[in-house]
């Protein structure tokens, strides 16, 4: 092979591969001010869910937070759990994996997990994955300190607003 022809190949691969680069998508979390929790299930189906933190590694030591969780589907159904923190057991210590059982109403593929921190310590989750029974397991990944005050966290419902539901 001649070298024109070889730099002709090496320098379209490495075009084709920065522009395949370029096109990733990269998920951070975002805030979201107008969240509300959907507290009305009367007469719903209820279903368990595990939900696993793991805190990361350049979290603070330990947190006295307040730390809570809601996550859903495109279709309203909505789970919340107030208050998961509980500094006398030592959840969401720096490195550490904690697993909650849930029960909420039942969903469809769960789109969108938002977390809610309030107080002073700080808190920095590296992900949070949810199983259920009735959908797939979905890992939402933070790496990053929660604001304090503030529902925080993902929305992949494909148009579907989690402050609507």
């Amino acid at each position: 092979m001649n070298s024109p022809l070889l730099l002709l190949l090496f320098v379209f691969f490495t075009l084709s591969h920065a522009n395949s680069i370029t096109n990733l998508q990269i998920e951070f979390p975002q805030p979201l001010k107008s969240f509300s929790i959907n507290e009305t299930q009367n007469g719903v189906r209820s279903c368990s869910y595990t939900v696993k933190f793991i805190t990361s590694c350049s979290s603070t030591v330990y947190t006295r937070d307040q730390i809570s969780l809601s996550f859903g589907d495109a279709y309203g159904n909505q789970v919340y759990a107030p208050r998961l923190d509980d500094p006398a057991s030592r959840t969401f210590e720096r490195c550490s994996t904690d697993t909650f059982e849930i029960a909420g109403p039942c969903t469809y593929q769960v789109c969108y997990l938002y977390l809610y921190r309030s107080g002073y310590d700080g808190w920095k989750p590296e992900s949070v994955t949810v199983y259920g029974y009735y959908t797939s397991s979905v890992t939402f990944y933070y790496n990053t300190f929660i604001p304090n005050g503030i529902w925080y966290g993902f929305n992949r419902c494909n148009g579907a607003s989690a402050s609507a539901m």
